[in-house]
C-alpha cells in the first residue's frame, strides 16, 4: 500500500486579494513614448507613472541598407534625428543634405508644421538621408491622403532599390575580371 501524503494548510489557506493598479492615460512632453496605458499603483508616497499621450503617424523609410524609422506630428517645425535636432545631423552629411530633407514638407506646403523623431541605422550618410527622406514621405502620405498625389508624382514615395551587387568569386569584385591573356 502506498503512503498518504499530508495536505499542507498552506495551499488550503485563504488568500486575500492583492489590491488591483488601475490604468490611466497621462501626458507628458516625451514623444518617444506615445500612447501608453500605465499603471497607477496608491502607494504611501501616491507616486504617479507619467507617459505620453500624443497622436503621431509612423512610418518606415528605406534605401540601400539603411532603414529610418519615423513619427510625426502637428508642431513647430521642431525634428530630431536620433536624438539631435535634424540640421545639426544633416550639416555633416554636405550642403544640399538639409534642402533635401526638406523637400517633402515643401512640396505638400506644410513646411515647419511638423515636429518629429527619426531614428536612422545602417549605410552610409548619403543612404540615411535617402531613408529619412522616403519615411518622412510615407508618414505624410498616411497623416493625409491628399498629399499622396503630390508625393507620387515628385516621385517621393517610390524606393529606390538599387543595391550593391554582391562579389563574385574568381572575380575582382561585382564583375570586374582581369584581361584574358589570349587575343
Amino acid at each position: 500500500m502506498k503512503p498518504v501524503k499530508k495536505v499542507s494548510d498552506k495551499k488550503h489557506a485563504k488568500v486575500e486579494p492583492k489590491q488591483k493598479p488601475e490604468k490611466v492615460v497621462v501626458k507628458t512632453e516625451k514623444p518617444e513614448k506615445a500612447v501608453k496605458v500605465v499603471e497607477k499603483i496608491e502607494t504611501p508616497e501616491k507616486v504617479e507613472k507619467v507617459v505620453a499621450a500624443y497622436k503621431y503617424v509612423y512610418a518606415v523609410g528605406r534605401r540601400k541598407t539603411s532603414i529610418s524609422r519615423v513619427r510625426l506630428w502637428e508642431g513647430k517645425g521642431e525634428i530630431t534625428i536620433n536624438g539631435i535636432p535634424a540640421i545639426e545631423f544633416l550639416k555633416g552629411v554636405g550642403p544640399n543634405a538639409i534642402h533635401h530633407f526638406e523637400k517633402p514638407f515643401i512640396a505638400v506646403g506644410r513646411r515647419n508644421r511638423f515636429d518629429g523623431s527619426i531614428k536612422v541605422l545602417g549605410g552610409g550618410v548619403h543612404a540615411q538621408v535617402g531613408a529619412i527622406i522616403h519615411g518622412v514621405s510615407r508618414a505624410l502620405d498616411k497623416f493625409d491622403s491628399e498629399f499622396h498625389k503630390i508625393l507620387r508624382k515628385q516621385d517621393f514615395l517610390t524606393r529606390d532599390s538599387r543595391e550593391k551587387e554582391r562579389h563574385k568569386f574568381g572575380l575582382m569584385g561585382a564583375r570586374k575580371h582581369k584581361a584574358s591573356p589570349k587575343r
